[in-house]
């Protein structure tokens, strides 16, 4: 039991003296004790403008010999300028222009540092055969910002066939990172990728005013990660090799992943599932987003835990607007609205609906309360 100092047995003795009896006392100290213990996350951890330490130095990618005329590699220039930063990092301009990136070698950002593009600015893969490779790496770092302009993949042009891991934005073993306004498309593999590194996860990540289109596999994947919020967004026309999702959770057996918001975001024309959960992930809120014309399910948990979906709309989705499946457990599905869906079997148009159609709740799920949903009119 947590020890009272002098002063605590002071106040302590003064209350009893005015009429408090031993029962009020003993519940007062539990009601205490309960609240100490509390966990950090169970507060409003998530902030679309995260305050970040960005150190003051400035450099401009052009000074360091990038010329941005969409035939020069300039990956060599793009580090030079970060690595030219003091210990204390800064920001790295990128003016307008199409600057060529050798992902197999990548942009490895630092720690304290911004990347600015302007919104002429665009990255550009080089084509190659790789099964694994990075636009942009941001890798056991703390402190980065990415803010602006456009990053495309070579997945037209790619020179192999195998693997799908060629990403955009890798995120691995970072802590406070913010990714803003940026247009990603076109990857080998996933837009952006948020994941641990040596058993380390990511650490408060936020994903804000971001467009993710035409990515083969992903438009964001996040495996091993701790307070990820996804804001303001757009998950879009995923398709090329499973599972093809807006945004899949999906830690597998490297680890758990807890504390993600996925708010107010739009998944659309995606080739899998807008949202797609797996087991090893909990503590997720889905609120305020429309999934629109998935092939798939509008959001689909498969085994996940403690979920929040609420006030999203998921309309004329190919499957359900949303699934629970597998042992899916603890899930709050409040204030939905679920309609028009599993258009790969019905019209549409056709009305007619109800929980077969809008919302599937599988056998072996337990504990889901749902409420205040609106489904499709019955015909």
């Amino acid at each position: 039991m947590m020890k009272l100092h002098d002063n605590q047995r002071s106040a302590k003795s003064a209350r009893i003296r005015h009429g408090f009896t031993r029962p009020l006392m003993l519940a007062m100290m539990t009601l205490a004790l309960s609240a100490v213990a509390l966990p950090a996350a169970a507060g409003h951890w998530w902030s679309a403008r995260p305050q970040l330490d960005i150190g003051k130095a400035t450099v401009n990618v052009r000074h360091k010999g990038a010329r941005g005329n969409g035939r020069h590699n300039d990956t060599a220039a793009f580090q030079a300028a970060i690595d030219s930063l003091p210990s204390s990092g800064g920001t790295v301009v990128v003016p307008a222009g199409t600057y060529m990136i050798d992902a197999r070698k990548s942009i490895r950002m630092r720690s304290h540092t911004r990347l600015l593009l302007d919104t002429h600015a665009e990255l550009v893969v080089i084509p190659n055969g790789r099964s694994r490779s990075q636009l942009i790496r941001v890798w056991n770092v703390s402190d980065v910002r990415i803010v602006g302009g456009q990053m495309k993949g070579d997945r037209v042009r790619h020179k192999g066939n195998r693997g799908e891991w060629g990403m955009g934005i890798d995120i691995l073993a970072a802590r406070d990172v913010v990714v803003k306004g940026t247009h990603l498309s076109n990857f080998w593999g996933d837009g952006i990728y948020i994941g641990a590194r040596h058993g380390k996860p990511s650490n408060y990540v936020t994903i804000v005013n971001v467009v993710s289109n035409h990515n083969r596999r992903q438009g964001l994947s996040i495996t091993p990660a701790r307070h990820v919020y996804v804001v303001n967004s757009t998950f879009s026309n995923t398709r090329g090799t499973l599972p093809e999702a807006g945004i899949d959770i999906e830690p597998q057996n490297e680890g758990t992943t807890r504390w993600v918001r996925l708010e107010n975001n739009t998944f659309k024309g995606n080739h899998g599932n807008g949202i797609e959960l797996h087991k090893h992930i909990s503590d997720i809120a889905i609120v305020g987003n429309r999934m629109v014309g998935n092939r798939g399910f509008g959001v689909l948990s498969c085994g996940a835990s403690h979920l929040n979906i609420g006030r999203n709309h998921a309309l004329r989705n190919g499957l359900a607007g949303a699934g629970l499946t597998d042992r899916a457990h603890d899930v709050s599905l409040v204030g939905n609205t679920l309609q028009y869906n599993s258009t790969r079997y019905m019209s549409p148009n056709r009305m007619g609906g109800g929980r077969a159609r809008d919302l599937k709740i599988g056998r072996a799920t337990y504990g889901i309360r749902r409420s205040d949903n609106h489904l499709s009119p019955k015909r």
